[in-house]
């Protein structure tokens, strides 16, 4: 094996390399394309309107956005936490709403 041959062989690796990673970055735009402009806004939009009610962290609240040929849907998942006494909850949130 050549000096040359060694640098033939890195080059056509870092090509292949560089190829893959475009195609992940052209997955990932198209992905981010299909979804509608308003998505960001009502995530946080959905995001204040539970806290009103039920405290959660923001890694709890997920919203994902699908579309396929003739439908979309939007799914969110949150994932409550465990309450003891749910009724003391309640009575909390009422007291904080005065």
């Amino acid at each position: 094996m050549s000096l040359l041959d060694y640098f033939k062989s890195s080059k056509s690796k870092t090509a292949s390399v560089a190829k893959e990673r475009l195609q992940i970055l052209v997955a990932h735009e198209r992905y981010y394309r299909n979804k509608p402009s308003y998505l960001p806004q009502l995530q946080e939009e959905l995001m204040q309107v539970i806290r009103k009610y039920v405290q959660v962290d923001q890694d709890a609240i997920s919203v994902k956005f699908e579309q396929d040929d003739n439908q979309e849907t939007l799914e969110l998942n949150i994932t409550l936490p465990d309450t003891q006494n749910p009724r003391n909850t309640q009575q909390d949130m009422i007291r904080n709403a005065l």
